[in-house]
């Protein structure tokens, strides 16, 4: 792909917002054939800018409704060290997200969990991966703002890759 245009902007809103929606009623919104439409899809999935579809799921209702941020301090700042810790932390489920960050703390963990004694079982699970300097728990209190969209303001500007040529 060369560009996104008004087009493809508005297929990947309309795709986060719900990606169960036909192609059909995608190419209603925005005012294409069903083939062109499927195409754009295509091309945005082939150029990786959409890179799976999946259902969004209730923590609150599957009993994982408490959220815990772990910042973390190391000493230990080498490759296999760091290749060890992300193994570690790949291994437990309830990790789902994991960052290296700039600033007092090298990294900050989100966990979901569903109460303080499951928190301290990751804990005690994830202290024995490598040897850590510090950890830090915060528990979120309330969840103002969460969403897995990302801002899409208008046509990106800028040439993309085209793996597949636009008709």
């Amino acid at each position: 792909m060369e560009h996104l245009d008004k087009t493809d902007i508005r297929l990947l809103q309309l795709l986060q917002e719900d990606a169960s929606q036909s192609i059909a009623q995608l190419a209603d919104a925005v005012a294409l054939s069903t083939n062109a439409c499927w195409r754009r899809v295509k091309q945005l999935e082939e150029a990786g800018i959409i890179r799976r579809r999946v259902a969004l799921l209730d923590a609150d209702l599957l009993g994982c409704g408490i959220t815990v941020f772990v910042a973390i301090r190391t000493n230990q700042h080498d490759e296999d060290w760091l290749e060890t810790f992300a193994r570690g932390v790949a291994d437990i489920p309830e990790i789902v997200e994991f960052y290296r960050m700039s600033g007092d703390v090298d990294y900050l963990l989100k966990v979901l969990v569903a109460d303080i004694p499951h928190y301290d079982r990751v804990y005690k699970r994830l202290i024995k991966v490598t040897k850590l300097t510090d950890v830090s728990s915060s528990f979120a209190m309330e969840r103002i703002k969460s969403t897995t969209a990302i801002p899409l303001p208008g046509p990106l500007p800028g040439p993309l890759p085209d793996p597949l040529p636009r008709p």
